[in-house]
């Protein structure tokens, strides 16, 4: 997984930036689990230029869509694939809790209760 330095994050904001940031890759995880035929990968963009990463962002914000859509349309065997965490089309390794089985099945009770959408 890509180093992330999150300011405060043993508490509030902070802490639930670093909690999401697992969710991502995790839900992608959970859907390539339940629905194989279905592909589903997270991608991470990087500090790009946006209104929300500022001018000074270090990436560049083709680099940080190209994964995206590269994903999406390819037909290049390497994009066709299934449960992965990306970033500028190249897979990473995510958390250890993204790939355990009971995270991922707590992570969709808890976007159920959330929603009102249970997934099956």
């Amino acid at each position: 997984m890509s180093a992330i330095g999150i300011t405060g994050s043993a508490d509030g904001l902070g802490r639930e930036a670093a909690r999401q940031l697992l969710h991502v890759a995790a839900l992608a995880a959970v859907l390539a689990r339940r629905w194989p035929e279905v592909p589903s990968n997270a991608a991470d963009p990087g500090w790009v230029p946006t209104r929300m990463g500022g001018p000074r962002a270090p990436d560049s914000l083709d680099d940080g869509y190209r994964t995206q859509t590269w994903l999406a349309v390819s037909n290049e065997p390497a994009a066709q694939v299934s449960g992965g965490l990306w970033h500028h089309r190249r897979t990473i390794t995510p958390a250890a809790e993204v790939s355990g089985v009971a995270f991922q099945d707590e992570l969709l009770s808890r976007l159920a209760a959330l929603t009102g959408i249970k997934l099956t």
